[in-house]
């Protein structure tokens, strides 16, 4: 009869299906590596190409401020402040011609029922539209509400806002109620 007895000191062990399990897992992690490796070059690439850009942008950022303070000293300088000054008063003194006072006038006319008077317009230019305060008589209340309704259903007057109303004496010349008002009119543009 045989037995099979291993007298070695150390015995041999089957460590095959380890390595083998091992190595085929290496194997299979290995596979993102190539895809890794392209994407950290891309990534490094493009980081490259963004810093050089951005060189270029803060460079170009640096001569424009340059060229600015450029021309504020230039404009600063006193002949070229009152010429700026002078373009400023001409341009108001268009700005303030553009207001079409025959169209407000017409305006105001339609809004006016019986019994309302206008006493003073002040207008005033104010981002390119025209803030016009109204002083008004009337003979009475309802034709005051009259005309405060029909300057709000205007097309051509908004943002009316009424400041102050003072009733005064019944004399010859005086209006019995005088209102103060604030209108911004469409058509200056």
């Amino acid at each position: 009869m045989n037995f099979p007895v291993n007298l070695a000191s150390k015995p041999m062990e089957k460590r095959r299906l380890f390595l083998s399990v091992c190595g085929l897992l290496i194997a299979l992690l290995s596979l993102p590596f190539p895809w890794l490796a392209w994407k950290t070059y891309s990534v490094r690439k493009s980081a490259a190409a963004y810093r050089g850009h951005n060189e270029i942008s803060a460079g170009e950022v640096n001569a424009l401020m340059r060229q600015r303070e450029e021309l504020d000293r230039f404009f600063a300088q006193p002949e070229n402040a009152k010429l700026h000054d002078r373009a400023g008063f001409i341009n108001s003194l268009l700005d303030a011609q553009s207001l079409n006072w025959t169209r407000m006038f017409l305006g105001l006319e339609r809004a006016l029922p019986g019994g309302v008077r206008v006493l003073s317009i002040e207008p005033k230019l104010e981002n390119g539209r025209a803030a016009v305060k109204l002083t008004v008589g009337a003979l009475s209340e309802e034709s005051q509400r009259g005309f405060l309704n029909a300057l709000e259903r205007s097309g051509e007057f908004s943002k009316v806002e009424l400041i102050s109303v003072r009733m005064s004496g019944q004399g010859a010349s005086e209006d019995p109620i005088v209102m103060e008002l604030s209108v911004t009119y469409a058509g200056a543009s």
